[in-house]
């Protein structure tokens, strides 16, 4: 792969903390459990080139109320044992007794996964409903830092945001919930998928005036315009109407609105790494195209890389028995 051999990288690699305090730019990419055996094999796909990339970690989602925990274990487990990438778990606290909780970060541990993004996580079936937790179980994400931090040697990640949390009454309390979650434990944050860099900037410079936090902005280039409209809808982030007034007029012609969906992509992350962004967390949709050619145009993937990507030459390695196969890189 373009990178160091993989024993190397493995007794070599530092923490994702450390990545995202050097000077050279960290990049990672964040998937979703995939509900059938097609979808798992679209997404190995991806995966699979992302890998070429050589990424400073990828991650996995973690389905609300059972609807994907399963399928998440499994699949960063076996990102974990049959690649060379970093995994990076999510957890919620979503429908979870302390117990469950406590079940899920042992499953982690014993398949080698020391790096937990930690979520309070959203309502089941409704993200926009009143948040219940679980009698048994955790209220607050700083509460699942602080669970995740006494059972091992994890490196803890938490959610941010840059527009301002629905159920947050201003920046300054966001502010105040991510101290709290650094306070207990959290080692660095990755955001919301990000449409204007100042609400990101802001965001951060607020932060780093009260702890020593790195936040990773997240970014995610469109394609299908009423995809985002209903993801936007549902984080309760209306789009900026800068971004919707380039990209709704395209709504029906696809390749024009992938092309400006990399456009605007390739702008919002040049300028947030010019302003001193620690790496950008790309949301994948499970595909990998959009992705690999903003981090391209970017410059974050040397040229043998791209030629070898372009050319499909790299044959990827067989997935353990039990998944799905994974085709050609």
């Amino acid at each position: 792969m373009c990178g160091l051999a993989y024993a190397d990288r493995m007794l070599h690699r530092p923490s994702i903390p450390d990545l995202l305090r050097s000077d050279r730019p960290a990049f990672s990419f964040e998937f979703f459990p995939p509900k059938d055996d097609a979808a798992e094999a679209t997404l190995w796909e991806a995966i699979r080139r992302i890998e070429q990339v050589d990424p400073a970690f990828v991650s996995v989602t973690y389905g609300a109320g059972g609807s994907t925990q399963d399928r998440t274990v499994r699949i960063t487990e076996q990102i974990a044992q049959v690649t060379t990438l970093e995994p990076m778990a999510h957890l919620t606290c979503v429908g979870a007794s302390v117990a469950q909780l406590r079940e899920v970060i042992g499953a982690y541990a014993a398949a080698g996964i020391h790096n937990v993004l930690a979520l309070r996580g959203d309502p089941p079936g409704d993200a926009r409903a009143t948040w219940a937790p679980h009698p048994q179980g955790l209220s607050h994400a700083d509460d699942l830092v602080r669970l995740i931090s006494s059972l091992g040697s994890f490196t803890v990640g938490v959610a941010a945001f840059p527009d301002v949390h629905p159920e947050s009454p201003d920046l300054g309390h966001d502010v105040e919930v991510l101290v709290r979650k650094a306070d207990a434990g959290a080692q660095f944050a990755v955001t919301q998928m990000v449409f204007d860099a100042d609400t990101y900037l802001r965001l951060r410079d607020e932060v780093a005036a009260r702890r020593e936090l790195p936040i990773v902005p997240g970014l995610m280039p469109v394609t299908n315009f009423a995809q985002i409209a209903r993801m936007s809808q549902l984080m309760g982030t209306p789009l900026p109407a800068a971004v919707i007034a380039r990209l709704q007029p395209l709504a029906d012609d696809r390749a024009a609105l992938r092309a400006e969906g990399v456009a605007i992509a390739t702008e919002l992350g040049e300028r947030m790494l010019a302003e001193g962004a620690p790496g950008l967390h790309f949301i994948t949709m499970n595909r990998s195209t959009a992705t690999l050619e903003v981090l391209g145009r970017l410059g974050g993937i040397p040229t043998d890389c791209q030629r070898r990507i372009r050319a499909g030459a790299r044959a990827s390695r067989p997935v353990a028995a039990a998944a799905s196969p994974v085709g050609a890189a």
